[in-house]
């Protein structure tokens, strides 16, 4: 049986100890045990816990449960952890959306949708990767990112199937191989209300070893002229900074999903 500790410590950081100290116990633990070990009020363990998850200290399971996080496996030297995309993804977003103040998103492929996770609101939390949350390539921004640098047999079975979502989708494939080349040129491709009437949005691809396309981030914008210009260059960086993590990573080309390398020629000059 579960016995609270006490007394429950006053400071933010003794809060803070007290929670992660749990874990030395083993674990997972539901929000409710944690508060009940900690001797802290559930509204105040849910909000310290929800911002540990958000910094990957901790890490809550499909099951609602908590873990240790994978930030906090590598503070204490375990190297066997390397955190992999799935655990990224949610810090990645969450640091572009606080720069941004914009909707925020990271997707990759999976056959011809795109999955992906978010951050929407200051106060809530990023989501993550789930089957249910995808995307169409060809009538998103974070898509069109992704297919500028796949496989020219993955972007030709995406045209095979240009849905119109809005009056603005690319339903002619010509018209999508065309926005990849620009994309590919200026490393930004753009979302112009294709999949729900006026909303836009910029993407960057984000790489991995060998210059493999892994990812792709993407910023919610109001306009597609003076937003941009102001949201760019933090989605760039953002991008750059996490290809570059990624390419230092053991698995960063291979884990949890599977990567393409771009070639150096995805359309013949004729197309």
């Amino acid at each position: 049986m579960l016995k609270p500790a006490a007394p429950a410590p006053r400071s933010v950081v003794g809060r803070l100890t007290a929670i992660l100290l749990t874990f030395r116990c083993g674990g997972p633990y539901s929000m409710t045990e944690l508060a009940q070990l900690t001797g802290l009020p559930l509204s105040t363990t849910h909000r310290l816990v929800g911002d540990l998850a958000c910094s990957q200290l901790l890490r809550r399971r499909s099951d609602g449960l908590y873990e240790v996080g994978p930030n906090l496996q590598r503070l204490a030297g375990d190297v066997a952890s390397v955190p992999t995309l799935d655990d990224r993804a949610p810090l990645a977003v969450t640091d572009l959306f606080e720069v941004t103040h914009r909707r925020t998103r990271l997707g990759v492929l999976c056959d011809d949708r795109v999955l992906y996770v978010e951050r929407r609101t200051l106060a809530g939390a990023p989501t993550r990767f789930s089957a249910d949350a995808s995307l169409p390539a060809h009538a998103t921004a974070l898509g069109k990112a992704l297919l500028a640098f796949a496989p020219r047999e993955r972007v030709a079975s995406v045209s095979r199937n240009l849905v119109a979502y809005t009056p603005q989708t690319l339903t002619q494939p010509e018209r999508l191989h065309r926005e990849l080349r620009l994309a590919r040129l200026v490393g930004i491709a753009l979302g112009r209300g294709e999949l729900a009437p006026g909303d836009s949005a910029i993407a960057a691809p984000v790489f991995g070893v060998g210059g493999r396309i892994i990812a792709a981030l993407e910023v919610q914008v109001r306009d597609l002229r003076d937003d941009v210009r102001m949201c760019r260059p933090a989605l760039v960086v953002a991008a750059r900074g996490l290809s570059r993590e990624l390419s230092l990573s053991c698995c960063g080309d291979s884990r949890p999903f599977r990567c393409v390398r771009p070639p150096l020629q995805l359309f013949s000059a004729s197309d």
